[in-house]
């Protein structure tokens, strides 16, 4: 009870429903199992080697919009989304399994068109369907992917290991998903688009998960904590804040920002700040590094991808604190991350 009134969900949000419930389940673990609270489960398997394991519901209406998107396109997004999990514990993904419930009037074609799409993400990184569950269901569709990957526990990263001071960084633009879901809600790839718009719904519609950057970036010691951008880094910060027990510093004026969701966002009057930062489904890789070894990792990390690794912050010491700088005055941001019981 609360104020005399019943507790809902919607009260919690979902990181207060997952701390409340968690708890239990995470005392008395055998040793070396990771449990809830990171991107993967780690259970040990053959000598230094990790078993990863991650799991996602994909519900229409909630995380996608069956009517919008097309089967393949969401074929290959379910994979996708799953294998940025394993991406951001520095492993490989190996194995799959898909549970499906599926309305009755679906035709066939669409899904032959969602698991060419699902293949093709499947064959370039070497993922093998191995089973799930299908059945019937009595509203739209849903979708629950497994993922079950390998890494090398000396090279494992968790959200639990940022240390005050550390350089945050990214591995991507943010907030190109949240423009082309912006630009899907607005029915505006049903007519003739200019490319910038067609660039945002392309990158909402196929996320590519970063998985080489990942394995990079967890065989250097200096990064410390690693995890996806899934929520947008407003909620995914607070997160790395949680288990680390630390604060963030986050300087806007350096967010890596593509020009055309620049373009966009001008042309349609968003804010900017707002789009970068609690826009999700980015899935690009947000890590923290240990400051006096960042210039030398940056470097490192254009000369294999040829692009920069842009930091966007700092870890800072003031526990559970989240703050926005923009060339050096406090800014106020009203629109927070994703939360997906507190989020209309």
């Amino acid at each position: 009870m609360q104020n005399g009134k019943k507790l809902r969900i919607e009260d919690l949000g979902e990181f207060g429903f997952i701390a409340r419930f968690s708890r239990h389940f995470l005392k008395k673990l055998p040793p070396g199992v990771l449990g809830i609270g990171d991107d993967c489960a780690v259970i040990p398997w053959k000598g230094r080697k990790k078993l990863l394991v991650t799991t996602d519901l994909l519900i229409d209406g909630v995380h996608f919009l069956k009517d919008r998107i097309s089967a393949l396109d969401l074929g290959y997004k379910s994979l996708a989304v799953n294998l940025s999990d394993i991406a951001a514990m520095g492993g490989n993904p190996r194995w799959a399994f898909l549970s499906i419930a599926i309305p009755a009037e679906t035709e066939i074609a669409w899904l032959d068109e969602f698991f060419r799409g699902w293949r093709q993400l499947a064959r370039r990184t070497g993922v093998d369907l191995l089973g799930g569950d299908t059945t019937k269901s009595r509203g739209g569709l849903v979708l629950n992917v497994v993922i079950l990957g390998e890494a090398d526990g000396k090279h494992l990263r968790y959200r639990s290991s940022a240390r005050p001071g550390d350089i945050v960084a990214v591995t991507g633009n943010l907030g190109d998903s949240e423009g082309g879901l912006r630009l899907i809600l607005k029915g505006e790839e049903k007519g003739r688009i200019k490319p910038e718009e067609k660039y945002l719904i392309r990158r909402h519609y196929r996320p590519r998960p970063h998985l080489e950057e990942g394995r990079f970036l967890a065989g250097q010691p200096e990064v410390r904590a690693m995890m996806d951008v899934s929520d947008g880094i407003d909620s995914d910060l607070r997160r790395i804040m949680e288990r680390s027990d630390c604060g963030v510093r986050v300087f806007l004026e350096q967010l890596p920002i593509s020009p055309a969701l620049k373009k966009c966002a001008s042309r349609y009057h968003w804010n900017l700040d707002e789009v970068a930062v609690a826009g999700g489904e980015d899935y690009c890789l947000l890590l923290t590094v240990a400051p006096e070894k960042f210039t030398g990792l940056a470097e490192k990390f254009f000369r294999r991808f040829g692009r920069p690794l842009p930091a966007i912050g700092q870890i800072a010491g003031e526990k559970n604190r989240l703050r926005y700088f923009r060339d050096g005055h406090q800014v106020e941001l009203k629109k927070s991350g994703y939360d997906h019981f507190r989020t209309e």
